[in-house]
């Protein structure tokens, strides 16, 4: 039977879920073997909102993998708290957190001030704070979070994000926050 015929892919489709499966099973059966066992590095965050109160604590990527279930968490914790919409946030905003994590050597959970931004609320506050809101602002597409890690001074933690050369980085001192977004690297 030739490798082009319809079968042949139903047929790989089939071998691969399997693999899939066993692989599956394998850690189920073996709770024992870990993923850091494996090689596997768990990317971790902590997060405390501050206008919500809640509070994450989540492993968003295993090694190059996002953990799709952790996105969705995310996405719902960082949504815009004034209206309640959830968007849908870039995940390599998530990179960018445990990159400043990791230059700053510390695994203090972040405060969030702003996650994503509905474009009406992003609207409003362009109307009513004096223009410190961006008409465009990433927020609306779920790339920029305004952040400050408790204890750790506000310089030294817009030059940890600047040192990723990763996006953009806003620095409010009187606001008490760092901005930070996937956008093109820039700083303000």
């Amino acid at each position: 039977m030739s490798l082009h015929t319809p079968h042949a892919g139903r047929r790989q489709f089939l071998r691969s879920t399997r693999k899939l499966a066993l692989t599956g099973a394998v850690f189920s059966i073996l709770p024992s073997v870990s993923h850091a066992s494996l090689g596997i590095r768990k990317h971790h965050l902590s997060l405390d909102h501050t206008h919500t109160a809640e509070k994450l604590s989540v492993v968003y990527r295993l090694g190059d993998q996002y953990v799709n279930a952790a996105l969705s968490r995310l996405n719902r914790f960082l949504r815009d708290h004034y209206t309640g919409v959830v968007g849908i946030m870039d995940p390599g905003l998530y990179d960018i957190l445990d990159g400043v994590q990791g230059a700053l050597r510390t695994d203090i959970p972040y405060q969030i001030i702003s996650g994503y931004r509905d474009p009406h609320t992003n609207e409003r506050l362009r109307k009513t704070r004096g223009g410190g809101v961006a008409k465009k602002s990433l927020h609306m597409k779920g790339r920029a979070l305004d952040i400050r890690l408790p204890g750790v001074p506000l310089d030294e933690l817009r030059d940890a994000a600047l040192s990723l050369k990763a996006g953009g980085v806003g620095y409010y001192p009187r606001e008490q926050f760092v901005h930070v977004d996937t956008g093109s690297v820039r700083s303000w």
